[in-house]
């Protein structure tokens, strides 16, 4: 079964390979058929030079000229083919038109490794108590009437009319009568009023007056806000019976949820920063005081906790949270290379590296091992040093490119390609037309549709809904910005245009869910960083997409339609950000 799986895999990778081919090079629609290619193999000038494509090495002719079956310019095969079957080489053209990018590696000093919590603000449940019903009786008035209300100590909750307690003050007046025969009798009767919690002032006014009290009051024993009212006007309650459950909220716990692998460097007493959507511009310190000893078998994670002072009581319960937990660093220079840069199949982490001193752009494919994710980076174990260049974005393309040219890449499972994630989001909102912001609002619409369709794990109608918004995405307006923003969207756009195309020429849905990853990502990323105006979107995380790394998405509706699993986990994830036009970017610490 495994090796039909890796067929399987190999095929699709192939399929995607032809598609991206097409894509990035053009298709010649004159060239009648590839018999007209075979006409160029092994043709040598007079002078013995032969003349290839760098995309298609098996072109071979001699004379210079355009391949028949990309159109790229033909180079002299003796400066251009490499016998290494690790390295595939392109010409500039090739380069340029695929929109590869590469990063030189710098090994970094001593850094702590940052890792990302998402939670939700409790009560504590240390802080929660009952209040109980200490006599038997009919409620005959409530003073507190609805949950949230808040109630001090010693304040008035209900009154109760109680038969019991009425011949329990018979007795007691009876007994006054009889104190100097059976003094104890006296005591025995005030002793069960006591028992009761009747306070003492009660029993003596009861003695001196002669007068049975047919209701009595009962009064909050602590301090706090209701959270549920159990009793209404004219109940029946036994001595023990829950009134209401009251909660002080002056103190909450912040819960966050770490995964498995992350839990190796989370200490007690590590320091979080956190923010909640709630409170924009706010942030929040704790410390955790608790971690949580089972893991969560749905989820893979365990839940993290610190407590919160809440004296202004501006956190509420059940707030969604995100939080920032800086590890203590291992002191030792490291060696870092950027996510965007591999590539995973299976068990092992592949990047391309450029070759260097070379005239023809070339690429060697290099097998890594990764170790901890600090940032948006990775920690390098062993197979690069620093020093080399290798690509951060173009990867999936040259892996493509390989593959046609029957050269080592990766062909087992491809695991989601997040085309170029900034590290830091800008903020242009301040600097962002309405227009503009409008632009951006109607581009989150006609993406919906792709999502919807993802969802029915339709690929068909996955690809086909991608033909509108690609559309409306070629049609944005880049001059209604200037400068530094125009250049920040002309890359996203260009990512975002990359991936679109790439999703709608495959029917695999698992690609196309890999390719949507990235572009909901790049959209998300857009939206923050220039605003929109009149829509309200919905930033939805799934915590176990693509083996347990999670995945976003954007939404018009707040209940979680699961693009990454359809009907197999449709209700898997949770609203993880509201994006409007108040919405405000979280300030890098």
């Amino acid at each position: 079964m495994k090796n039909s799986k890796e067929i399987i895999l190999i095929i699709g990778a192939l399929v995607v390979g032809l598609g991206l081919g097409y894509l990035l090079f053009g298709r010649n629609d004159n060239n009648t058929a590839p018999m007209a290619s075979e006409e160029h193999h092994h043709h040598e000038s007079e002078d013995g030079e032969t003349w290839t494509c760098s995309m298609h090495p098996q072109i071979r002719q001699g004379e210079p000229g355009i391949c028949p079956i990309c159109e790229m310019d033909l180079i002299p095969a003796d400066v251009s083919s490499s016998s290494d079957p690790l390295v595939l080489e392109m010409t500039a053209e090739a380069v340029r038109l695929a929109q590869i990018e590469t990063t030189i590696l710098g090994s970094s000093g001593s850094r702590a490794k940052e890792l990302t919590l998402s939670g939700k603000l409790q009560a504590d449940e240390r802080l929660v108590a009952s209040q109980v019903a200490h006599i038997p009786g009919r409620i005959e008035q409530l003073f507190v009437t609805f949950t949230g209300e808040q109630v001090q100590k010693g304040q008035k909750l209900a009154s109760v009319y109680s038969p019991e307690l009425v011949a329990a003050q018979r007795e007691l007046l009876e007994a006054l009568q009889l104190k100097k025969v059976n003094p104890d009798l006296l005591a025995a009767a005030r002793q069960k009023l006591r028992y009761w919690k009747i306070p003492m002032e009660t029993i003596e006014q009861i003695e001196s007056s002669g007068v049975i009290q047919e209701t009595f009051v009962l009064s909050a024993e602590v301090s706090g806000t209701v959270q549920q009212r159990h009793v209404a006007v004219g109940d029946h309650v036994n001595a023990g019976s829950i009134l209401f459950d009251i909660v002080s909220l002056h103190k909450l716990w912040a819960q966050f949820d770490a995964y498995e692998d992350d839990l190796a460097h989370i200490r007690v007493g590590d320091q979080v920063t956190f923010r909640t959507p709630a409170l924009p511009g706010q942030s929040f310190r704790t410390r955790i005081n608790f971690i949580d000893p089972m893991i969560n078998a749905q989820t893979r994670t365990a839940t993290v906790r610190g407590e919160i002072a809440n004296s202004r009581q501006l956190l509420k319960p059940e707030m969604f949270i995100q939080g920032r937990l800086a590890t203590k660093s291992t002191g030792t220079v490291q060696l870092l290379v950027p996510k965007t840069a591999v590539l995973w199949t299976g068990p092992r982490s592949v990047v391309y590296v450029k070759v260097p001193d070379t005239t023809i752009p070339s690429f060697a494919y290099r097998e890594i091992e990764l170790g901890d994710r600090v940032g948006d980076s990775y920690q390098v174990q062993n197979g690069l040093e620093a020093g080399e260049e290798v690509v951060t974005y173009g990867s999936f393309t040259i892996d493509a490119a390989a593959q046609l040219n029957n050269q080592k890449s990766m062909m087992n499972h491809l695991v989601g390609v997040k085309g170029a994630k900034a590290p830091a989001i800008p903020d242009y909102v301040a600097a962002t037309s309405p227009a503009f912001k409008s632009v951006l609002g109607d581009l989150a619409l006609a993406y919906l549709p792709i999502k919807d369709a993802l969802v029915e794990t339709d690929a068909k109608a996955t690809a086909e809904a991608t033909k509108p918004f690609l559309t409306q995405l070629q049609q944005v307006d880049r001059t209604l910005l200037e400068g530094e923003p125009r250049f920040h969207w002309e890359k996203q756009w260009s990512n975002m245009l990359a991936h679109t195309k790439r999703m709608g020429e495959t029917e695999d849905v698992e690609l196309q869910r890999k390719q949507f990853d990235a572009l909901s990502d790049l959209l998300i990323n857009a939206i923050k960083s220039f605003g929109i105006e009149d829509e309200v979107l919905y930033i939805q995380h799934c915590p176990m997409a693509f083996d347990n790394t999670g995945a976003e998405w954007l939404s018009t509706e707040e209940g979680i339609l699961n693009p990454y699993f359809g009907d197999k986990m449709l209700r898997c994830g949770y609203v993880q950000e509201t994006l409007d036009k108040n919405y405000q970017l979280m300030e890098e610490d």
